[in-house]
């Protein structure tokens, strides 16, 4: 969903692939998982029928996994040098977006491993033990590989960011055994992708996935939840900060030039969003699909009025912020 890719070029090889698409990939099985898991596993207290179904979650997460990885590095590191393991820092890349991207990969990996166990029929503590890191894991991995690779380094600023986005489900599951603090994402298009369409996307889809000048993360914060029980508030209604930065056409400093044609000056600008929300986990309904449906669709952020205050201090509203 989000770009992950490391932002220092290399000369591209034939065939290559981008690594955000198999990243994506890896989203989407385990949001099929989830949903093998609802409708194929038979919850049951009975010892076994638990120990078969969590066998299950757990060999297919295993699968999943070792298919993943096979996959990502056949497809994005085998065509580059190898070389001894080393580090890379790249805190200071997109101003931090792509740290952004992957502390919510990593929040959202996780959550879907939690629910795999728990719809396996594994108890509240061990789900959020056992499935909450999966998305640290994962990633972990791709940093391991970025440190053998010339092209890249391993990247502490990334592990952070991936043990924040952990630690961001699983406390929040110890705590309240409920996400009342959820991560969102949002796109609009912006004209920079027409002056680097090899780094920041040539289509809409390469564009949702590469261009962090037109990506949003949120934070979004279900009010209801910190209110007591008897409240009469909304149990949907959510308030939201987002953060985004703009005006950036490289990953450290914008270029002047693309294939020959000259690139405007922009000023690279950090943006923080304010806007009301909807938790669609939260809207009331009996129908299993369209609650389904909705949970899968929980992590996009819906298009609402909105304040931004940017970096040079400028103060803009939006009727409808995308």
């Amino acid at each position: 969903m989000i770009n992950l890719e490391k932002s220092y070029q290399r000369p591209k090889a034939k065939g290559q692939k981008s690594k955000v698409n198999v990243i994506s990939l890896m989203l989407l099985l385990l949001y099929s998982l989830s949903a093998f898991s609802q409708n194929d596993i038979t919850t049951s207290n009975d010892s076994l029928n638990l120990k078969r179904n969590v066998g299950i979650v757990m060999g297919t997460e295993a699968a999943l996994y070792a298919g993943t990885m096979s996959g990502l590095y056949f497809l994005w590191y085998a065509d580059y040098e190898q070389e001894p393991f080393h580090l890379h820092n790249d805190n200071n890349n997109w101003l931090q977006m792509d740290k952004m991207g992957h502390t919510m990969t990593s929040y959202y990996v996780g959550m879907l491993g939690y629910e795999a166990l728990r719809l396996a029929g594994c108890d509240e503590r061990k789900s959020n033990l056992y499935g909450g890191p999966i998305g640290f894991v994962f990633l972990t991995t791709v940093e391991v590989f970025d440190g053998l690779s010339s092209g890249w380094g391993f990247s502490w600023g990334d592990m952070a960011a991936n043990a924040l986005g952990t630690a961001l489900f699983m406390g929040q599951q110890a705590l309240w055994h409920e996400q009342r603090i959820s991560m969102k994402y949002s796109y609009h298009n912006t004209q920079y992708p027409q002056y680097r369409p090899d780094l920041l996307g040539s289509t809409f889809t390469e564009r949702m996935l590469k261009d962090y000048n037109g990506q949003t993360i949120w934070v979004s914060c279900n009010i209801k939840s910190f209110m007591n029980n008897d409240a009469k508030f909304p149990s949907w209604i959510n308030l939201a900060l987002g953060y985004s930065a703009e005006g950036m056409t490289g990953a450290v400093y914008n270029t002047n030039y693309y294939k020959g044609q000259a690139i405007p000056e922009f000023t690279r600008t950090r943006q923080f969003v304010l806007s009301p929300d909807i938790d669609l986990t939260r809207i009331p309904t009996d129908n299993k699909f369209l609650k389904t449906t909705l949970k899968v669709l929980s992590f996009i952020k819906i298009p609402m009025p909105a304040l931004m205050l940017d970096s040079q201090g400028k103060l803009s509203a939006y009727w409808l912020y995308f």
